[in-house]
């Protein structure tokens, strides 16, 4: 029997999943929660479960963060990405966070089922459209990194450390503008608004 929790902010649709699963044979959902805290409670209370259908966008605690405190705390639990976003910066970034399987919400009980058994063998579970977005937006980021020169690496890995605008220029022996042109150029290459953003982004990439 597969112990499997619902976490989707959207009561009648957890409710809905849940009546689905309640007539296949080797799947037993053992909780639905409205939000990421609550299911981490949960778990903090000896829960027991072996899949968890996650949603991303959730009030107080994110699909994206639960995966981040299950990946450090309950490792064994699979998870699987249940989303209304068809973007591949999601699936990328749940990927990285530990998810084994990421779908959208229009998949039928027969998908669901596949995918659930298959995370729970420790397989990874991803349909046609979910892979492809999931490449497309791979490959996307590969060019990104490409077209970073190595001094704008080098000047990347000194904003994450916290150093000044003045500090870098006076450790790589360049003006403060020129360091500030590179700056720029990333935050256009990267797609990003301000330096915060592209340290996230540099991480999310692993630039730094």
């Amino acid at each position: 029997m597969i112990k499997i929790g619902i976490v989707d902010d959207h009561q009648l649709f957890s409710s809905g999943l849940a009546a689905m699963f309640s007539n296949v044979e080797n799947i037993e959902v053992v909780g639905t929660f409205d939000d990421g805290e609550a299911f981490i409670e949960f778990l903090e209370k000896d829960g027991e479960l072996n899949v968890v259908l996650l949603d991303i966008t959730m009030p107080k605690i994110g699909g994206l963060e639960v995966l981040e405190i299950l990946r450090k705390t309950r490792p064994s639990i699979k998870a699987i990405m249940l989303s209304m976003h068809n973007d591949g910066n999601y699936i990328v970034q749940s990927v990285r966070n530990g998810a084994l399987g990421y779908l959208l919400k229009n998949a039928d009980q027969e998908e669901l089922t596949k995918a659930i058994t298959a995370v729970y063998e420790g397989k990874k579970y991803f349909n046609a459209e979910t892979t492809e977005l999931l490449l497309n937006n791979m490959a996307v980021e590969g060019e990104v990194v490409k077209k970073l020169s190595p001094r704008e690496r080098e000047i990347l890995e000194l904003i994450a450390e916290g150093l000044t605008t003045k500090e870098i220029a006076e450790k790589l022996f360049i003006s403060t503008r020129t360091v500030e042109t590179h700056r720029v150029n990333m935050l256009k290459k990267l797609n990003v608004k301000n330096s915060a953003e592209l340290i996230k982004k540099a991480a999310e990439l692993k630039l730094i």
